[in-house]
């Protein structure tokens, strides 16, 4: 008796906690979606002469195209404070907020590679993506050391690129984006396994909702980490 009790209660674990990935993954994507279609209609509409100033001779960001390039950053921060102080409503229209902010900020790096090849990257960040993925949340083993490593990598890829910003070297602007494509990757995997393990069935509903959107966000970050340093690797110019 005692053991088809313990099984009963395992499967519900088990269901509370695939609804609770399937969660993750869905706001994960849904961000991405809103992400590329915000980035489409800056680029391809007459949106683009919010954020760009376009002249003969070329374009250049306004203020308000550089307001939106460092807002995503901003908003990464206050992410956190609404979590713990704010409604579920508050924390959905923040993620989703984000999302589209930062599809706004991505266009000049769109911009400035051909569609076929952001395409390209694109759907070999999405298979990377998914087997790292697979691997943090079905291994058994602990990432946690891997991830305070990559993270402390993550600090040295913010320091570099800034040195890089002032020397311009495509030595070094190389060796960034091979180690970024590399520190994200993993991260992936370790934010998986960290996602995952936050999960507890006795959470109530809005609980689990903000772990859900919280972990979505780190995945989606990771995501576009990733897919940025690759289209650095193999994106083909206009």
């Amino acid at each position: 008796m005692e053991t088809k009790v313990n099984a009963q209660a395992k499967t519900y674990v088990d269901e509370g906690l695939r609804q609770y990935m399937l969660k993750v993954y869905n706001y994960m994507t849904g961000g991405l979606c809103l992400t590329a279609l915000a980035a489409y209609l800056v680029a391809n509409t007459s949106l683009i002469r919010l954020f760009f100033n376009i002249t003969p001779q070329g374009a250049s960001m306004s203020g308000l195209g550089w307001l939106f390039l460092f807002a995503p950053l901003i908003m990464v921060f206050a992410f956190g404070w609404v979590l713990q102080r704010g409604t579920l409503q508050q924390v959905q229209a923040m993620f989703w907020g984000f999302s589209a902010v930062m599809g706004i900020s991505l266009t000049p790096i769109l911009m400035a590679y051909t569609g076929a090849s952001v395409t390209r990257v694109f759907l070999i960040t999405a298979a990377m993506f998914g087997g790292m993925s697979l691997y943090g949340y079905t291994t058994k083993k602990d990432l946690s050391a891997m991830g305070s490593f990559l993270i402390m990598g993550v600090w040295g890829l913010i320091v570099a690129s800034l040195i890089n910003l002032f020397f311009q070297s495509p030595g070094l602007s190389y060796a960034v984006s091979v180690i970024g494509v590399l520190i994200f990757t993993g991260l992936t995997a370790y934010d998986t396994q960290a996602v995952r393990q936050i999960y507890y069935g006795s959470d109530n509903e809005d609980t689990i909702a903000r772990k859900a959107i919280a972990g979505a966000l780190n995945l989606y970050m990771d995501f576009i980490n990733m897919f940025i340093y690759l289209l650095r690797l193999m994106g083909d110019r206009r």
